[in-house]
């Protein structure tokens, strides 16, 4: 489904920041921007937080309860072996493969909860708003329905703060 966005475009990152201060202290809402490197001003400005790493966490605790439970019912109740009479639940034996599988599990963990966030899956078309954002230009992205203001009241805003180009696009 396309929608109509407001794109407005800066050409540094000074500017940038301005624009983004601007449409911050106006309640314009921002749904992208877009940098052709990473600018940590403007992530930091947007507060978004991310749930990303207590994902991760949860990913390894149960890795580690899983590993350690697994490896537990198979030496101990499922086949215990007695062999030179060493105990069955030899905890040891378990630090380097539970270790690794929990490393393994985090990693595969991550990557899915990414690629589903960020809605990245084989064959999807990148839509770039404006091509210039991986050469020199720095990009705010507003979604016209939902950014708290009309296209004029947007554009007066960020060509005060610096844009050298405001316009609309479908997307």
């Amino acid at each position: 489904m396309n929608t109509t966005h407001i794109i407005g475009i800066f050409d540094s990152k000074t500017d940038l920041l301005t624009g983004i201060e601007d449409a911050k202290s106006k309640n314009f809402v921002i749904e992208e921007i877009y940098t052709p490197y990473p600018v940590m001003e403007a992530i930091y400005a947007l507060d978004r937080k991310s749930r990303f790493t207590t994902a991760a966490f949860v990913y390894g605790f149960l890795a580690v309860i899983g590993v350690l439970s697994f490896l537990y019912w198979t030496s101990v109740i499922d086949w215990p072996i007695n062999y030179g009479g060493k105990p069955t639940n030899a905890f040891p034996s378990f630090i380097i493969i539970t270790l690794v599988l929990t490393i393994l599990t985090v990693t595969l963990g991550s990557l899915f909860t990414f690629s589903v966030r960020a809605q990245i899956y084989p064959g999807k078309k990148y839509v770039l708003p404006d091509e210039r954002s991986t050469d020199d230009k720095f990009v705010i992205l507003f979604d016209k329905k939902t950014a708290g203001a009309g296209f004029e009241a947007i554009s007066t805003a960020m060509k005060a703060s610096g844009a050298s180009e405001v316009y609309e696009k479908e997307l």
